[in-house]
């Protein structure tokens, strides 16, 4: 089993934080790195053709992209502890989430990233900043939204830490290189935050 990682980009950093919480190691990890634009070479073109990180080959050589269906994998090979509900209704309920987290917020901030950060410039080729900009206010209104929903439970999808959790950490952290500031008047979103980032799979 090998995994093709990229230390700097979000999606990557969701499947390793989501290894640390299930406790699994993967020896086999390679560093693919965008800003040298590796992921368009031949190489790993041939491993996924979409070139993005991260994907995981299997020891019978089926490649896997897209970073919540490699956590899905891991979660099947070893259900505990659950990260992705336990039964029907909770499992609906954090894949409920779990999209909302990817359209609303991870989303909008990595569009304000790829659109407004010079070092993106070689990549998302034309930049629209107008567009990046425009994407800022919209994390903004959906953090009110999170901030209100966590005034009621523990965690983003219910009372356990779940990979929605995981994505809206990921995209919480991500908001720094987009310069997008977190408000900190959202007392709520304030107190998760702390929470799930001082857990050691955060530093994943």
């Amino acid at each position: 089993m090998k995994l093709y990682d990229t230390r700097t980009a979000p999606n990557p950093r969701r499947v390793r934080v989501f290894l640390a919480e299930k406790g699994i190691e993967i020896p086999d990890v390679q560093q693919i790195d965008l800003s040298k634009l590796e992921q368009k070479g031949e190489e790993f073109t041939r491993i996924n053709p979409v070139q993005r990180t991260p994907a995981l080959e299997l020891d019978d050589g089926t490649i896997l992209t897209e970073s919540v269906a490699i956590c899905r994998y891991f979660e099947e090979l070893q259900p505990n502890p659950p990260l992705m509900g336990t039964d029907a209704k909770s499992k609906a309920i954090v894949e409920m989430w779990q999209r909302r987290l990817e359209l609303h917020f991870l989303m909008p901030v990595a569009m304000a990233f790829r659109h407004t950060h010079p070092a993106m410039a070689q990549m998302e080729t034309p930049q629209f900043p107008e567009f990046g900009e425009a994407n800022k206010p919209r994390v903004l209104a959906f953090l009110e939204h999170l901030d209100a929903e966590l005034g009621q439970r523990r965690y983003v999808a219910g009372d356990a830490f779940t990979i929605a959790d995981i994505t809206a950490l990921v995209a919480t952290d991500f908001m720094r290189p987009a310069r997008i500031t977190r408000p900190e008047n959202l007392k709520n979103l304030t107190r998760w935050y702390g929470e799930v980032s001082a857990r050691p799979s955060a530093k994943a």
